[in-house]
């Protein structure tokens, strides 16, 4: 299925493909301290660059590359969040960020579990996985609301501003 062509919708949002135009968007989304803080340093802008156009290859259930969707508001067309999934070895994994003036309104879960929905329903995915860094509570409390447990723990699995970090792997078994 050509990225184009996919047209998420739920109560609030529309989620479409990620286009050359939203790389003001995405790059914002990978920089500002309170958006990454719990999730990863802010990368160099050449890396952030070619995150970017990795999500805008077009995708397919057999494809190695992210699917990225734009998360919009239905009733004003306000962009303000990026999601997505990328498959292997028939698990999903998803991921998902959002401007911090848009956070406490439920669009993650709602653009989420659209995501899911949709993955489950048109393309027979049914597996699902996230990895949320330790303190991340919104996020994990995004997953627990979509259906999503905690599956398991790694120690230490990444540093953050010089502080490691545990991961928190969380798991769907959809359909």
């Amino acid at each position: 299925m050509e990225n184009r062509l996919i047209n998420i919708e739920t109560n609030r949002l529309i989620l479409s493909p990620l286009q050359q135009q939203h790389w003001p968007l995405f790059l914002r989304l990978h920089t500002e301290a309170q958006i990454v803080a719990l999730c990863f340093d802010v990368p160099p802008q050449d890396i952030i660059r070619q995150k970017f156009n990795a999500r805008l290859k077009p995708w397919t259930p057999d494809s190695d590359n992210w699917l990225g969707l734009v998360v919009a508001d239905r009733a004003t067309g306000a962009e303000f969040g990026v999601t997505g999934l990328q498959l292997q070895d028939g698990v999903a994994e998803v991921g998902y960020l959002f401007l911090p003036e848009f956070y406490g309104k439920g669009y993650a879960a709602e653009s989420l579990q659209g995501l899911i929905d949709w993955a489950t329903d048109t393309q027979q995915i049914n597996r699902y996985q996230a990895l949320v860094t330790e303190g991340n509570a919104a996020s994990e409390k995004v997953l627990t609301k979509c259906g999503f447990a905690l599956q398991s723990i790694i120690a230490n699995a990444h540093c953050i501003g010089g502080n490691y970090f545990s991961d928190h792997i969380y798991r769907l078994d959809a359909g």
